[in-house]
Formats: structure tokens, sequence, C-alpha cells
């Protein structure tokens, strides 16, 4: 089997890329390991910045998202009973949309569907990536109990931190740097109404919390929780009354509760490999980079990474070489901004284990100057909302 470019990972930044470049009339190959259902299944972002949504609608996937989609034009955030509203509209110009990455991910499979692209090849096992630092690169993997090769152009890894793409770049090659938390975020999803129409950020010395929401009766809740915790130590009661604490009163009061249908403890973490290209092989999102969700970055930063890879691969194609020499560039100089953004914030908000009084007053200070300072303002909601690409 032959293709132009072999995409090993049927994620959403797979999925957009395998999209992007069909429209373009560059025909792909998309591997994934888990069956389309276990895809779908997966709870993760919410929250997309103004540009991943500009990347959706060119790329056709975004009707449904228009009619469905929450813009929100602002969040709140609070510390110890005390909560103001950050304005996006006023402070950033622009707003950013509630849309979660399942259905993403289904306007994906969709798209792929209607069209006549190769079907996504679910339940690879075995995939290995030859001859990435040759013109003539190529990809091996099982399917069925057969093995299968597929000639290529390129191969773009969107295989996520666990992958077999990253890992084939000599180790002499990649340098990797990470951050590991020393709590994670229990997240709770349950059929009740949001307790806001917008998120809410919760600094408190019990520990972070999150109200956000998947529609008007899908809530997401998280509380900051030990990472050695499992999520069946913390049945749903124990989890509504830590989650009340640490929320602001007016929150706490009104706030609906009801049984999880999905509950899972996410360990956090900063990871960034450098360079996101060797050779034929290029990495996208996960498989290059992971933040911490507090700034709701994860999946906003691989579409940036597609809309950089998608205009190399295009001109490439066509016989330019200058945007896929710039594509690791590109990609990193905005990676590392949304880095620290997600770092700062995960900071300021969540408790440490070793924290003292001293650093809880230090993050209540500096929110309290983030409400009171309009130049504050505009640098969170700037990174909130998306840096432009």
């Amino acid at each position: 089997m032959r293709t132009q470019v072999c995409i090993v990972g049927g994620g959403p930044s797979g999925l957009l890329l395998g999209q992007i470049l069909h429209r373009a009339g560059i025909d792909t190959r998309i591997l994934e390991r888990r069956p389309r259902a276990h895809v779908l299944s997966r709870i993760r972002a919410g929250v997309l910045e103004g540009g991943t949504v500009d990347m959706l609608r060119r790329a056709g996937v975004g009707d449904r998202l228009a009619r469905e989609g929450f813009v929100h034009t602002g969040t709140r955030v609070a510390s110890r009973d005390r909560a103001f509203r950050i304005d996006f509209a006023e402070s950033a110009g622009k707003p950013v949309t509630v849309y979660g990455q399942t259905e993403v991910t289904q306007d994906l499979y969709d798209a792929r569907d209607a069209s006549d692209a190769a079907p996504v090849i679910h339940g690879v096992e075995g995939v290995t990536i030859h001859g990435a630092d040759t013109d003539v690169p190529h990809v091996t993997y099982d399917a069925g109990g057969t093995a299968h090769r597929i000639d290529c152009d390129w191969v773009v890894g969107c295989d996520g931190f666990h992958g077999v793409s990253r890992r084939t770049i000599p180790e002499a090659v990649r340098t990797e740097v990470e951050r590991v938390y020393p709590f994670g975020w229990l997240g709770v999803l349950s059929e009740t109404p949001p307790v806001d129409h917008e998120l809410i950020y919760a600094n408190s010395p019990r520990g972070f919390a999150l109200a956000s929401m998947r529609n008007e009766n899908l809530s997401r809740y998280y509380v900051q929780a030990p990472v050695t915790d499992r999520a069946e130590d913390w049945p749903d009661d124990r989890f509504w009354d830590e989650l009340r604490r640490r929320l602001p009163a007016d929150a706490a009061e009104t706030l609906v509760t009801g049984p999880s249908i999905e509950k899972s403890l996410a360990p956090l973490r900063s990871f960034i490999c450098e360079p996101m290209r060797w050779g034929r092989l290029c990495l996208v999102g996960d498989a290059a980079h992971i933040v911490p969700p507090t700034g709701a970055k994860g999946l906003n930063l691989a579409v940036s990474d597609v809309h950089y890879l998608s205009e190399g691969l295009i001109a490439a194609c066509g016989g330019e070489a200058e945007g896929m020499d710039r594509y690791s560039d590109r990609a990193l100089a905005r990676v590392w901004k949304a880095v620290r953004y997600s770092w700062w914030f995960t900071t300021l908000m969540h408790r440490y284990p070793d924290d003292t009084a001293f650093h809880q007053k230090m993050q209540e200070a500096e929110i309290a100057y983030l409400d009171g300072s309009p130049a504050a303002r505009t640098v969170f909601a700037e990174n909130y909302v998306g840096l432009p690409f």
C-alpha cells in the first residue's frame, strides 16, 4: 500500500490533519490502535480557542459546532469565597467555545466517512516506523493477524505520549523536559445542569476545584486530589461534599448533584520534546507535548500543530520545502508560551503538599491583583482565549 502521508493515531489531531489534507487533494492513511468506540468514549477537553474553532470550520466540520457549542465571553476565578469575572470580550476581544472533544472527534469521523478518503484503520498492533531519516520512509503494522506495510512520503505521529512515534526519534537527537505535579484532577461527569453558565476556577486551602460543563444538562466537575488516590476512593457523596467546600458560597448553595456517569483521576504533568520533526517524521499534540488541563490548552495546542504542519505538508507536496523546514520551530514557539501559561495558572490555583500559610497568602494576593488590574486580566484573557497561530 502507498500513500502520501501516513498518520499514526486516530484521535482528533490525526483526524483533523487527515481531513485538511484530503480537502487539499493529498492522500492519507490513518492508523489507530483502539476501536472507534473506544476513541469516541474518551472524556477530554471541552474549551476551544477561537483559532481551533476557525480551523474546524475551514476543515468543513464546523456546522454542528456552530449549532450546539456554547460561546463563553468570560470565566470566574474564586479564592476564599471571593469570586470575580474576567471578561474575554473586554480584555482580549474574542470568546471561547465549550464543545467536548468527543463531539469534535465524532464530527471528524463523520466527515471522513462521508468523503472518498480511505477509512481509518482500527485495531492495529506493532506499529513500527522505518527510514524516517531518509526520503523513503515506510510504516509496518499488524491487523487481524496479518502484516501490512505502507510506503509514504511523510509520517506524522499523533499517537500520544505513550505512542511509538516520539520514541522513533533517537535519544541523541531529542531533548525532553518534564515537570510532574504531585496531584491529579478527579473528574466527575453528571447529568445535571451546570452550576454556572460559565466556568468557575476556584483556589482553596483545601485544594483546587473547577466547575465546567458539556451542555445544558451535562456537567463536568473536578477537584484536586492526591496523585496516589484512585477514583474508587471517592464515592459520589464524598466528591460532592468536597466540591461544595471549595466553590464560592453562591455556587455551592445552588449546586445540583446527581449520580456520576463517569469518574476518573488524571495525573498532571508538563512535558515538551524537541524537535518536533526528524527527517520525514513529524510529531503532533501529545506525542510532543503535554500540559496540565488548568488552562485548557491540550487539544488547542494539537490543533495549532496541525495548522503549521498542514501548511508545510501542502506546500511540500507542491514542491516547496520551506514550510516543513520551519514546522518544528513554528510549532514549538507557540507550545512554549502555552506551557508557560498552563504552568503559571496551575501553580497559582493548586495546593502543593509542602505549601505553608505563606504560599496560600501569596496565591490569594496574586488572585486579588488579577481581580484589580486591567493589565493582568488582559494577559490572562489573551492566553486563555488563545494566542494567534
